[in-house]
């Protein structure tokens, strides 16, 4: 049985860029840099409670709506914003069809991000 994520791993260009994004942006807890080992160069972070691996490599993602998204209370929306804007990193706030909005980013490698001010059953309840 599937009891939770254990984590995600992303394919990035730079993974020292990308975790100094994360961190200055999200907050993001950086666990070490530049693991050398069989394969590719990985940074490993936590975003919240979530491991993330950045794995240094081409990466070949197009802009789609996947996304990974993560909960956030809607005042610290404007914050994030902020900290992306400075960082040069376009954002946009967008209302979902309930009380709930969402910033959503992308990342250098094109990954979408939400931060999302909903609750799961509030916005199921809703549907």
């Amino acid at each position: 049985m599937l009891k939770a994520i254990s984590h995600i791993a992303l394919v990035v260009r730079d993974p020292a860029r990308t975790a100094q994004l994360f961190e200055r942006a999200l907050g993001a807890r950086i666990a070490r840099l530049k693991q050398e080992r069989k394969g590719p160069p990985e940074t490993f972070l936590f975003l919240g409670s979530i491991w993330f691996v950045l794995v240094e490599g081409e990466s070949h993602v197009s802009r789609s709506d996947d996304h990974i998204a993560f909960s956030v209370a809607e005042d610290e929306l404007e914050i994030f914003a902020e900290k992306l804007s400075a960082l040069g990193v376009e954002s946009q706030v967008s209302r979902a069809g309930t009380a709930a909005k969402s910033l959503y980013f992308v990342d250098y490698d094109n990954h979408l991000f939400e931060l999302h001010t909903g609750q799961l059953e509030r916005d199921l309840a809703s549907v």
